[in-house]
């Protein structure tokens, strides 16, 4: 004699459909490619961050090593590379003050334009008065 066992119906709904499955698999990947664009996007700024500090430790060094004390300052161009920054220095008397008529000053103020560019393009260009001498007596 046979005798029929009754299977719950909660059996028919064990485990999941194929629907659900490529759903599941759809979110996933949707959630790895939003992470990879965040993760790309990070090291893009962390590299453009980078470059800005470069190029302003270049600047600082610069203005530290490469503008003359105020005895040497003269008028003219000055240019060189640090760490393949290329920079320009520019000397020019500081026109924006009336100066001494008879010329006779010992100190005049000298405009100095500081120009950085870094490999990638980006540039400083920088301006600050400092004090030359003025012509001899």
């Amino acid at each position: 004699m046979f005798h029929a066992v009754k299977v719950p119906a909660e059996a028919d709904e064990a485990g999941f459909t194929i629907i659900e499955v490529l759903t599941a698999l759809a979110i996933f990947a949707l959630s790895i490619v939003a992470i990879g664009h965040v993760m790309s996007t990070n090291a893009r700024g962390v590299r453009t961050l980078e470059d800005h500090v470069a190029l302003a430790q270049t600047t600082q060094a610069v203005f530290s090593a490469a503008i003359p004390i105020h005895e040497d300052l003269a008028p003219g161009r000055l240019t060189g590379n640090i760490n393949d920054h290329r920079w320009q220095v520019d000397i020019t008397p500081f026109a924006g003050r009336a100066m001494n008529d008879r010329g006779d000053a010992a100190w005049i103020p000298a405009l100095v334009r500081v120009h950085v560019r870094s490999p990638s393009g980006a540039a400083i260009e920088l301006e600050t008065v400092r004090l030359m001498r003025g012509p001899k007596r």
